[in-house]
């Protein structure tokens, strides 16, 4: 029975990305040759100094008589829930094929140091070793340091679009001789950017993104019906917009009030989305079942924002009875669409499966 396993993490999934190695990368030559790659590769990347660091201690543990096997994991580009997924399942591979019950965590800094409790949950943690390059303390060396940081894609969406995103509003604002206005909206583009940052919404739109890409370049329907659903949305943020001008909402009236003026356009729009999505998926003979439940979903979550939102706005006009009556209406309705949604797709999935 083996003791110890050595566990290298890679959460980005750049073994994956820059030299096409998926993980579980086990033992030591593959694990030598994977990191001899990706030097070749990018020398920059960090991984390569993390997966040398593994193999270090490989040797050492080696020489001193334990048994012990080491092992890279990677995840995905896509940090967060899908690349701790896949992170998940190659521990769970690893489990099954090992019977080790102790681990040595070796990581390249604290982004990668998130997967601990994954880890944890499966061995026993002896030690975490975090391979730090070590720099030169100069001014150069610090100004490289920041220009390649700024070259990553994933820092440089995070901090150049809010920037140019600002700049331009307040470009636009002073072009159109409403300078005071250019605080009013950066205040309120910036509030939207936090809390997109802080629910964790920009991987909605990243999905979006690279959905549209795929469906463009493989000829399917669901790109017509994205981009239509696109404009939707901007429709729907302009109808919301102007409620709030025209009517002159104050406070958190406003939020209301948008939601109110806007939410069947989102509605239409994640509709228009599904439709384009269950045309590609039956055209290539997918099991569709799954994507059944997503239109009664949304319905359902659009008829609870309107009839709340209504309730408000009728309660702020003193017309509380109407209020009740139309909060009451649409939680039953709402209930009941999602009923008919889990219904539906529980048959759709039986037949199926009946099929197969």
């Amino acid at each position: 029975m083996m003791h110890t396993l050595i566990i290298c993490i890679d959460r980005d999934d750049d073994l994956g990305y820059k030299v096409g190695i998926k993980g579980p990368v086990i033992g030591r030559a593959a694990n030598m040759d994977a990191a001899t790659q990706l030097a070749l590769h990018d020398p920059e990347d960090a991984d390569i100094n993390t997966i040398f660091g593994a193999i270090q201690i490989y040797d050492k543990l080696k020489a001193e008589g334990v048994d012990v096997e080491l092992v890279s994991i990677a995840g995905d580009q896509d940090i967060g829930i899908k690349s701790d997924t896949v992170i998940a399942d190659q521990l769970d591979e690893i489990s099954e094929k090992y019977d080790a019950k102790n681990a040595i965590v070796v990581t390249d800094g604290a982004e990668d140091e998130f997967v601990l409790p994954i880890i944890e949950s499966r061995f026993k943690i002896d030690s975490v070793r975090r391979v730090i390059v070590k720099q030169s303390q100069n001014l150069e060396s610090t100004y490289y340091i920041i220009k390649e940081l700024l070259s990553d894609p994933k820092v440089s969406r995070t901090f150049f679009i809010p920037i140019g995103l600002a700049c331009l509003i307040y470009a636009i604002s002073v072009f159109a001789g409403y300078p005071q206005g250019a605080i009013i909206a950066i205040m309120a583009f910036v509030g939207i950017y936090m809390l997109f940052r802080g629910f964790g919404l920009e991987n909605v739109i990243e999905d979006f993104t690279e959905n549209l890409k795929r469906s463009f370049y493989g000829g399917k329907i669901s790109f017509v019906t994205y981009i239509t659903a696109a404009i939707l949305v901007f429709i729907g943020i302009i109808q919301g917009l102007a409620r709030c001008w025209v009517l002159e909402a104050q406070g958190l009236l406003i939020i209301v009030m948008f939601i109110n003026a806007s939410v069947w356009w989102f509605v239409a729009s994640g509709l228009l989305s599904w439709i384009g999505k269950i045309i590609d998926a039956y055209l290539s003979k997918e099991r569709v079942w799954r994507y059944w439940v997503l239109p009664f979903f949304l319905s359902a979550t659009g008829v609870i924002l309107w009839g709340g939102t209504t309730c408000v706005l009728l309660l702020n006009e003193g017309l509380r009875p109407d209020a009740i009556q139309y909060l009451m209406l649409s939680i039953v309705g709402a209930v009941l669409i999602a009923f008919i949604g889990v219904g539906l797709s529980t048959y759709i999935r039986r037949l199926e499966s009946g099929q197969s």
